[in-house]
């Protein structure tokens, strides 16, 4: 996300292309209609040439201790008592997915995993998830036993 080019945005295809993401392989992220509003308004705000985001050098992108501090200066504000991480919005990412019942495959292709066994590791079973498998036990009709004879 910090190495994001203006050019990695294609709001045709409605995708991100991140380039030497996780694994060091070039890949392609869902962009959301609601995010592609929200980087519209910041690039006519911002008018970054190249990078998305830009440093503080705006030669070079952002830094990931400067993500970082944004990140944890954005759960401060949402008065977040949790430890908040860069890994833990992946992490939430990848269990929404799983909670909306979307394929692992495809949550292994957005996160960048080479081996579905990551993926598997890096995304719990959602609680949602649990609450929501019904019971054999629950599957089975119980008829008013009669009296015994």
């Amino acid at each position: 996300m910090v190495a994001l080019k203006v050019s990695d945005i294609d709001s045709q295809r409605m995708v991100i292309r991140v380039e030497q993401g996780k694994g060091r392989k070039d890949r392609y992220v869902m962009l959301s209609p609601h995010l592609l509003a929200l980087l519209r308004a910041w690039w006519k705000l911002a008018r970054p040439q190249g990078w998305l985001f830009p440093g503080q050098n705006r030669l070079n992108p952002l830094t990931m201790r400067q993500l970082n501090r944004a990140c944890h200066a954005a759960a401060d504000r949402a008065e977040i008592d949790k430890r908040v991480s860069l890994h833990t919005l992946r992490h939430s990412f990848a269990t929404h997915l799983l909670e909306q019942n979307i394929d692992i495959r495809v949550i292994q292709v957005l996160l960048g995993h080479a081996k579905l066994d990551t993926t598997a590791l890096y995304t719990r079973v959602a609680t949602k998830t649990i609450q929501q498998v019904m019971s054999p036990l629950d599957r089975i009709t119980l008829t008013q036993a009669e009296p015994p004879t």
